[in-house]
C-alpha cells in the first residue's frame, strides 16, 4: 500500500494553471524543464495547438460519462507531465473533459522533472514515461491505481519504432524512423478522436472501490 506526501498535492497545478503555466513560458521563448532548445519549442507550440483544440472540440461519449457519474468518493487524478510532451498534449485535455463530469474528481498536475522521485515511483518498462496518471484517494492519500503513458494502441506503435531503431547503428536513419514513429502516432490519436484512451482510462476506474 502506497500513500502520497500531501506536499505534491499542495503544489501541483491545476488544468487552468498548467496551461498558463505553458503559455507563459512559451510567451517568453522558454519550454518546462531546463532545455530551451528551438526543438523544445517547436514542440511545445504543437502541443498548445493540440491542447487548444482538444479544449474546443473534446467530446466524451455517452460511456464515459456513465462511468465518471459512478464515482461517489474524492478522488484526485495526479498527472506527471511536461509541456513538451506530445502524449500528454493529446491525452490530459481529455481527462480535463471527464474531469469535469464529476465535483469528486480533482485533477492535479505536476512536472516530470521536478518531481523525479515520485516519477521513479511509477516508471514503465524502466523509463520515465510521461504523462502518467496517479490515482489517488483525495481524503486518505492512499494511491489506487495508475494509467499511462499513453493508451496500448499507441505504445504498441511506439515500442515498434524503438525497435526499429535500435537495430541500426546508422544515426540519420535513427531519426528518420524517430520522425515517423512520431508522425504515425499521432495520425493515431487524430483518427481515434480520444475514443480509446476514455475507455481505456474508464476501465481503469471501474475496478475502484470508488465506482
Amino acid at each position: 500500500m502506497m500513500y502520497l506526501d500531501k506536499t505534491i498535492l499542495e503544489n501541483a497545478y491545476s488544468y487552468k494553471g498548467y496551461r498558463n503555466l505553458i503559455d507563459r513560458l512559451f510567451s517568453e521563448n522558454k519550454a518546462t524543464g531546463s532545455d530551451h532548445s528551438m526543438a523544445m519549442l517547436n514542440y511545445t507550440s504543437l502541443n498548445i495547438a493540440r491542447m487548444n483544440r482538444l479544449d474546443r472540440k473534446g467530446r466524451l461519449t455517452e460511456a464515459t460519462r456513465l462511468i465518471m457519474k459512478k464515482i461517489h468518493e474524492p478522488l484526485t487524478w495526479l498527472v506527471i507531465t511536461e509541456g513538451w510532451c506530445g502524449d500528454a498534449a493529446q491525452i490530459i485535455p481529455v481527462l480535463n473533459h471527464m474531469a469535469k463530469e464529476n465535483e469528486q474528481i480533482n485533477l492535479k498536475l505536476v512536472l516530470r522533472d521536478k518531481n523525479l522521485p515520485l516519477m521513479d515511483e511509477f516508471l514503465t518498462n524502466g523509463g520515465r514515461s510521461i504523462p502518467k496518471v496517479i490515482l489517488v484517494n483525495t481524503n486518505t492519500l492512499e494511491v489506487l491505481g495508475d494509467w499511462g503513458p499513453r493508451p496500448s494502441p499507441a505504445q504498441t506503435l511506439v515500442m515498434n519504432g524503438k525497435k526499429q531503431g535500435q537495430a541500426t547503428e546508422d544515426s540519420s536513419l535513427k531519426q528518420e524512423i524517430k520522425e515517423e514513429t512520431s508522425k504515425q502516432l499521432h495520425l493515431w490519436y487524430a483518427r481515434d478522436k480520444t475514443v480509446t484512451i476514455q475507455a481505456e482510462f474508464s476501465t481503469v476506474l471501474s475496478k475502484l472501490t470508488v465506482l
